[in-house]
């Protein structure tokens, strides 16, 4: 899932608005840095702006799809800083010495060193497609009456597609994980599924991929007490959006962490014909949620002793209306009762939902069937990138969008079903 329960060193909101300091410009400009953290490190980026007079200071951490919060000047010269930034009780005090900001990071009583130089690095993603495609795209809306959503999409076409030709593509509706997500899924500089709709399109698949309710150019629809049995209501209008353009022999869908969830609710619900489940839950919320934070914190270096009733205790947990749902759904129901083909995949370093619990599961309760496929991927994270780790925080600095073979093997499944 998205939704990371454990607090690690920023937040993963962004803050809007900025905070006014006095006027200099020495220091205009992003200036970017790591922060070593023993058993991780963090890019942190300062960004000092010139605006009517003043400079606005923000924060990036980019490894943690963290921009703009606002920092608060206590000092700044032509060679010396000083912020604080309230919103995750931080402060960075440097000096310029030869170039470079020289100095101090501290958090909570915590003080790392961290030198910064001049500029961003560029953020590498060779996998991300560029146009001009050599496919046809179309820009849609579709409805969902019964929460008054109105989703945005792209609708592309698979290469050579002639709307007058009898032979009829496939066509894969592409959900989100948790967390509100643009039509890209866009995270920490990468565009999975853009990604995935692209390498579809190159091999004989249509698809259709929105944003979440509510976000970018998706309108209507609660957010704030929205569950994933909501999500799935948008999802489903998706797919009767497809079938009534007649445009596609069968309709399926693709869907990431929640996603995947959702698409197995889907499948029950025999509103598709076949479903893709990229990381998606195989076992109840409150069991999968206490195994990723243990699976991160042992990953972190730390005590992992989260059970289930600490976890349903937590404020967290009660005061959200999406966790107090999710905590609640097993999806044994759902996956026992997909009788269309089923492709659940996942990688052994996903520590968000961890493999060896969730495939297991989707295994044991997934109907027998020749077309059904259940796929574990060697030094695979949550996003399928190949990794180290599998923490979240490598996601932003892996210039790998998505495993190549993964790609390959859902063309090939989907294929292979026609």
């Amino acid at each position: 899932m998205k939704k990371l329960l454990l607090l690690f060193l920023f937040a993963l909101a962004t803050l809007a608005g900025h905070s006014q300091v006095q006027s200099t410009t020495a220091l205009l400009g992003s200036w970017s840095g790591k922060l070593d953290l023993g058993v991780m490190s963090l890019t942190v980026v300062l960004n000092f702006e010139q605006a009517d007079g003043y400079v606005l200071v923000t924060l990036d951490s980019p490894d943690q799809g963290a921009k703009g919060i606002g920092a608060f000047k206590e000092y700044l010269s032509d060679d010396s800083v000083a912020v604080k930034v309230e919103m995750i009780n931080a402060t960075y005090r440097a000096k310029l010495k030869e170039g470079k900001l020289d100095g101090t990071f501290s958090q909570n009583g915590m003080s790392f060193p961290l030198v910064m130089t001049k500029g961003v690095a560029e953020v590498k993603r060779p996998q991300q497609p560029k146009p001009p495609f050599p496919y046809t795209t179309e820009e849609v809306t579709f409805r969902n009456e019964a929460d008054g959503a109105t989703l945005a999409g792209t609708l592309s076409y698979p290469i050579g597609y002639d709307p007058k030709s009898k032979k009829k593509p496939f066509v894969v509706l592409l959900v989100t994980g948790s967390g509100q997500q643009n039509r890209d899924e866009e995270l920490m500089g990468h565009s999975p599924f853009l990604v995935i709709a692209d390498y579809l399109a190159r091999h004989g698949i249509a698809t259709l991929r929105y944003d979440d309710r509510a976000t970018a150019a998706s309108v209507g629809g609660d957010v704030a007490n929205a569950t994933t049995e909501d999500f799935m209501r948008d999802a489903a209008a998706g797919m009767e959006f497809l079938r009534s353009k007649k445009a596609f022999k069968k309709v399926g869908c693709l869907g990431h962490s929640e996603g995947g969830a959702i698409a197995f609710m889907l499948a029950s619900r025999k509103k598709a014909d076949f479903i893709v489940s990229l990381a998606g839950p195989g076992v109840k919320g409150d069991t999968l949620l206490v195994v990723q934070s243990n699976r991160m914190l042992e990953l972190m270096g730390q005590p992992a002793q989260m059970t289930v009733e600490t976890f349903r205790n937590e404020p967290t947990v009660t005061q959200n209306p999406w966790l107090k749902w999710f905590v609640d759904y097993d999806p044994s129901d759902d996956i026992r009762s997909t009788r269309c083909p089923a492709f659940a995949l996942n990688g052994d370093r996903d520590c968000q939902v961890v493999a060896s619990q969730n495939l297991t599961a989707i295994r044991r309760l997934l109907p027998r069937s020749k077309k059904n496929l259940v796929k574990e991927y060697p030094s695979l994270n949550h996003l399928f990138q190949h990794c180290t780790t599998g923490l979240p925080t490598e996601y932003g600095e892996i210039e790998e969008t998505i495993s190549p073979e993964v790609l390959q093997d859902i063309v090939e499944w989907v294929n292979h079903l026609k």
